[in-house]
């Protein structure tokens, strides 16, 4: 009875074309976060490092 219920759900669910797109989104959003995180990190070190140059200039002292 529970094996022919998840596959009537499983097909069911393959089917629909509306789980279709929701799938597809999700890939473009992971892919999207994935290119950020890639660019973002690399440049908040490059502007804490500038930040650092103009806090010491100033007479301060630098965030680690």
């Amino acid at each position: 009875m529970f094996l022919t219920y998840m596959s009537a759900l499983i097909r069911r669910f393959v089917k629909d074309e509306e789980a279709a797109s929701a799938i597809e989104y999700a890939v473009i959003a992971t892919m999207v976060a994935v290119v950020v995180i890639a660019f973002v990190t690399p440049l908040g070190g490059a502007i804490k490092t500038q930040f650092n140059a103009i806090l010491e200039g100033l007479g301060g002292t630098a965030v680690k």
